[in-house]
């Protein structure tokens, strides 16, 4: 890729990525309705572990999300493995839309949701988004903040462009 074409691949992935996770929020409310976090769902639960502290944030692990998240994972892997090439950049730029991806799903659900909207949009409202920082849950500015290392790893110049 030259560096010429870098900004407006990156502005298209941006928009590719912030548009599944409009589709994915608008199914995910059609599945759960206003009973976020898989409350209402026929699925199995863990509502308290150690591990989910952790790697979880605090919410619960549902059979739901122990399903859907590595789908999702698969499906962004998908055009790697369907033009049989991996790398440490590819990785980076697979993994930082993932976060991206779910980020913009989660917020849009609750934007797009009739039983929330902005206006909900806080920790009194979501109770399972346990840690809140400023305006937002926790997750939301770790993963940017990842998101976006990984975006500049896999964007950066190789040194033989330099």
């Amino acid at each position: 890729m030259s560096a010429s074409h870098r900004p407006r691949q990156l502005l298209l992935l941006l928009f590719w990525v912030l548009l599944l996770g409009f589709f994915f929020a608008n199914v995910e409310i059609q599945i759960e309705g206003s009973a976020g976090w898989a409350a209402n769902l026929p699925t199995w639960r863990i509502e308290h572990h150690w591990l989910l502290d952790l790697f979880w944030g605090g919410r619960p692990m549902t059979g739901y999300h122990a399903w859907v998240f590595p789908f999702i994972a698969l499906f962004f892997h998908f055009p790697l493995f369907f033009m049989a090439r991996w790398s440490w950049r590819l990785e980076a730029m697979v993994i930082a839309c993932i976060m991206l991806f779910w980020i913009t799903e989660d917020f849009l659900w609750f934007i797009l949701n009739p039983a929330y909207g902005l206006a909900n949009f806080n920790p009194t409202h979501i109770p399972w988004h346990i840690h809140w920082l400023w305006v937002a849950p926790t997750d939301y500015w770790v993963s940017l903040l990842i998101a976006g290392l990984l975006l500049w790893v896999s964007f950066r110049k190789n040194r033989a462009e330099t």
